[in-house]
């Protein structure tokens, strides 16, 4: 039986924002087939909605009202703007690489600081290579994921980033995405290739500058971490209380590498991180952790899925959530063993602190186990704080506000400690405790 589905009024908004847009989309020849198919690919499936089951908890269609136009080129008002706001989630010296509005402006970046064995392009300069068609395949993904798919359809820049072999940084790489526009869409692409025996850190960050509201993000960093190598990789969300997020990770690891994500978010009406992780050589560590601090009606969404394609890998997955007023946290993690994949062990927890009676979190860990010489496992809970730690801290002078303040940060530090470096552990409980003061 042939079913037939009506588009949505924002469905049909998506489709009439890129007839719009595509002529100021960099690249021609084989680049603009690619984005003609991947959209497409976007439009067969539509908008992610409740009845497909990744995206059960977080129905774009429900959520999205309206789809924003594409953003306009960042003007030097615009660039100003985002330069203030880049200390709101700067890292202490870290190479940066900004975005604004989705384009790369490298007057805000500092690619030279990064040193030999580096190399950085945009995106856009790629695609608009004419000599270069072949690099058409930077658009493309085996994730068939709709998002994805609208991503590749209508990115408007990002940075390549290539790390020789054995190549040690001496300092971080920051892309920072900052937004400064207002009803305006935002979709942005990133390639990190890390060759073998590396060691680097990652960091992501998006911010919203002043007077920037009802922006709509769409991102994705496509990442190649080579064999014996080693990354941190940090992601900071800090949008406006108004703007949606939607990122995606696809994430390929080498063998007997060494791979620590953590992923924090603490702004955004309606915010989504997809994590696709394949293991693909023996040997290799993950570790992925992440915090949602959400309040109002704010939704946050952390799905991972950690492929483990061959033998001897471990995988760790370790998540808190801090939900308060009408907030929604969701978890969903998924651990697939392949046949060959003997020796696997790999495991996830979540935990969700409710500090009100509407605030709501659902968590979904799964287990798809084809071997049979493994160890997995996975957890879920969530509850309220604890009345007689309250009591015990209040009865010592502290108010209601900074009793729970101090239980919230032990609740968190748990995940924060997992993050190796000091100094990005100590970042990342700087933006928790500024949420936290916003709380007071």
């Amino acid at each position: 039986m042939n079913l037939v589905l009506a588009k949505t009024d924002t469905e049909r908004a998506v489709s009439n924002v890129f007839a719009t847009a595509r002529d100021r989309l960099p690249g021609a020849g084989e680049v603009a087939e690619a984005r003609r198919q991947a959209f497409e690919a976007y439009e067969r499936a539509g908008l992610p909605h409740r009845r497909i089951e990744e995206w059960k908890y977080t129905d774009l269609r429900a959520l999205m009202r309206e789809v924003a136009p594409l953003a306009r080129w960042p003007d030097a008002a615009a660039i100003a703007r985002a330069k203030a706001a880049l200390g709101l989630v700067a890292v202490d010296g870290a190479a940066k690489l900004v975005l604004v509005d989705g384009v790369f402006v490298p007057e805000l970046s500092g690619i030279a600081e990064l040193g030999d064995g580096v190399s950085v392009r945009t995106l856009r300069e790629i695609l608009e290579n004419s000599a270069n068609d072949a690099r058409s395949d930077l658009l493309l993904t085996s994730t068939t994921d709709a998002v994805i798919s609208l991503n590749a359809a209508m990115v408007t820049d990002g940075v390549e980033i290539s790390i020789a072999d054995g190549t040690a940084l001496s300092r971080a790489i920051q892309i920072v995405h900052v937004a400064t526009a207002s009803s305006a869409s935002l979709f942005t692409r990133s390639h990190v290739n890390l060759g073998k025996a590396t060691r680097a850190t990652l960091i992501e960050s998006f911010v919203a500058a002043e007077g920037a509201s009802a922006y709509q993000t769409n991102d994705a960093v496509i990442l190649r971490v080579g064999d014996g190598a080693e990354l941190s990789h940090l992601r900071v969300v800090a949008d406006a209380a108004d703007a949606v997020n939607i990122s995606s990770g696809i994430v390929t690891v080498g063998a007997k590498t060494k791979l620590n994500l953590f992923n924090l978010t603490r702004g955004g009406a309606v915010s989504r991180y997809q994590g696709f992780i394949t293991l693909a050589g023996e040997g290799s560590d993950l570790s992925v952790n992440g915090i949602n601090l959400l309040k109002d009606k704010e939704h946050g969404d952390t799905t991972l899925v950690v492929d483990h394609a061959v033998p001897h890998c471990t995988s760790r997955e370790n998540f808190r959530a801090v939900v308060d007023d009408r907030g929604h946290s969701v978890f969903q993690g998924r651990i697939i063993v392949r046949p060959d994949a003997q020796k696997t062990d790999g495991k996830m927890m979540t935990r969700a602190l409710l500090l009100s009676d509407e605030a709501e979190a659902d968590n979904k860990p799964e287990l798809e186990i084809f071997a049979d010489d493994v160890t997995c496992g996975h957890g879920a809970t969530s509850g309220a704080l604890d009345e007689s730690l309250l009591f015990y801290l209040r009865a010592r002078g502290l108010s209601e506000k900074d009793a729970q303040a101090l239980l919230i940060q032990a609740f968190l530090g748990e995940a924060i400690e997992e993050i190796a470096d000091e100094s990005l552990r100590e970042f990342v409980m700087a933006q928790a405790e500024r949420w936290l003061e916003v709380r007071r």
